[in-house]
């Protein structure tokens, strides 16, 4: 079995949308390991720690979160928590979804639960975004918070014993 999945998810194209993409990258330049350039570049291997970036969870990713221990998903929020970034453990609970193409990771739990019997410890590193517009860059109010949410992912993983704390 695989140990850790950082799974950000997103839209680059829109501006703080994407901003899981910049924590992915700044976590594998954390690590020592070269990161893409662009979003639509791989990331590269580790044995400890695996890296995905999509714009959307779809439910055919249970079968691969099946395969790991842990798994943090990384994404941008509106406001609509009261932190700018917060990381919350994610619990297996299906939630039905007026929009056709919005699956939280909650129910990406519960189809892996329920599908593969196996439900990985799951966290959401959320990181609030300001503004959502056409562009590839970052806002500067978002950019400011990704080096919070590179230390806070990192304490996850490091609480979890699958990285040397000395690399920082």
């Amino acid at each position: 079995m695989k140990k850790i999945l950082l799974l950000g998810y997103g839209n680059p194209d829109r501006e703080d949308d994407g901003v899981a993409w910049h924590i992915l990258r700044a976590l594998a330049l954390k690590m020592g390991l070269p990161a893409p350039d662009s979003y639509e570049d791989d990331f590269p291997e580790n044995p400890q720690v695996d890296f995905a970036f999509h714009l959307q969870l779809t439910p055919e990713m249970a079968e691969d979160i099946a395969q790991y221990e842990y798994v943090c998903f990384v994404d941008a929020h509106t406001g609509n928590i009261p932190e700018e970034v917060r990381i919350i453990d994610v619990e297996s609970d299906f939630q039905k979804s007026p929009f056709t193409h919005h699956l939280t990771a909650q129910s990406l739990i519960s189809i892996c639960e329920t599908i593969y019997h196996r439900k990985p410890d799951a966290a959401l590193l959320s990181v609030r975004g300001y503004q959502f517009l056409f562009s590839r860059l970052l806002s500067a109010p978002t950019a400011a918070l990704v080096s919070d949410a590179v230390d806070i992912a990192w304490a996850w993983m490091t609480a979890r014993e699958s990285l040397n704390p000395s690399k920082s």
